[in-house]
């Protein structure tokens, strides 16, 4: 049994399977997140199948939870071994496998830079060395990118988010199309032995009822919004695969069948003019979260990625002036009406 079983402890798995969800053809296991486990939950149970001594090649743009928990917990703690690499090429990936590497951890897009790694390519390297792959799916859900059928072993999603919908349950899921790895992760399930509560079960299940309409919308009023941005003044960057701008917007039409609802921009200001622009706006609230019908936006660097430490957030490129949204589902008049207002207030740095 896996060393790092003991953390896996901490979570626990949704003792009811799927299989088929929504026509993916996978295996499906929810998984509660527990609040006073403030991280993610899913990533740790994906965890469970290592041992110490293992090695993870994992993109370097992650989400900050998941960087802190792997190299907080399971590198200090239990002696799994992480390399963070630039995954946008799959090159840095392969370089870095060993004999004792076992996974490999990919988010596309990344939260919060937005970058993309091809997932076909790295499960192809992968496959032929045994080596698991897992992606982090929860930016685009499975309406919009289906890591399985591109080669991924596991595929996870915070259900807090896009599958739910709403922002009133909070939970996690991982897929799979591979009966071996299935029983392992089963196993660790029924090991575990608690579950999801039947109402948090109720309200995903009622949310994936309306994803393909909500995802539809995300990304419309996403794609406005990024364009918009992107030819204002006092913005300097606008991240979103879904402009011809992106340097990976091919690949985003290859393996993607749209862009989401998550959009990062960087203002022409300082840490307290990009706090004061967050804090003007109206239908956009101030929260760490994403994936509701609601708009969100939030500065990473004081936020989200504020336990990644600041060298590593400057060699990303997640300065102070780092903004992320997350678009809703609000007519897109209000929303651009919103954003302009505010940036009209932005006194810029040059």
């Amino acid at each position: 049994m896996s060393s790092s079983l003991a953390i896996a402890a901490l979570v626990v798995l949704l003792a009811g399977v799927s299989r088929g969800l929504i026509g993916f053809g996978a295996a499906l296991i929810i998984i509660p997140t527990l609040v006073t486990l403030y991280g993610p939950v899913e990533a740790v149970v994906i965890m469970s199948l290592l041992e110490s001594g293992d090695h993870v090649i994992a993109f370097n743009d992650l989400y900050g939870g998941s960087r802190r928990l792997f190299t907080q917990v399971f590198q200090a703690k239990f002696d799994i071994h992480f390399d963070f690499v630039d995954a946008r090429n799959a090159k840095n990936v392969v370089d870095k496998i060993s004999d004792e590497t076992r996974m490999i951890w990919l988010e596309t897009p990344t939260n919060p830079m937005m970058r993309l790694c091809d997932i076909r390519e790295i499960s192809e390297a992968a496959g032929e060395r045994n080596i698991i792959v897992a992606v982090d799916n929860t930016f685009m859900s499975p309406y919009f990118q289906r890591p399985l059928e591109l080669g991924a072993d596991v595929v996870m999603h915070s259900t807090t988010k896009y599958l739910n919908g709403h922002s009133d349950s909070v939970g996690g899921c991982l897929m799979l199309n591979d009966d071996e790895l299935y029983d392992k992760l089963k196993f660790n399930q029924n090991a575990i032995g608690a579950i999801l509560s039947p109402f948090d079960s109720f309200l995903v299940s009622r949310g994936i009822k309306t994803l393909p309409l909500r995802m539809e919308r995300h990304n419309a009023n996403a794609m406005a919004i990024a364009q918009f941005l992107e030819n204002h003044p006092k913005v300097r960057t606008v991240h979103y695969s879904g402009l011809s701008s992106h340097p990976q917007h091919e690949l985003a039409k290859r393996q993607m069948q749209g862009f989401g609802g998550m959009i990062s921009f960087e203002l022409d200001a300082g840490i307290k003019e990009s706090s004061r622009f967050l804090e003007r706006l109206k239908f956009f609230s101030l929260a760490e979260s994403l994936g509701g019908v609601e708009s969100l936006a939030e500065l990473p660097a004081l936020m989200t990625h504020a336990s990644v430490p600041p060298e590593e957030r400057d060699r990303l490129g997640i300065g102070d002036s780092f903004i992320r949204l997350s678009v809703g589902i609000e007519h897109i008049d209000d929303l651009l009406e919103d954003l302009e207002w505010s940036l009209s207030q932005v006194k810029s740095s040059t």
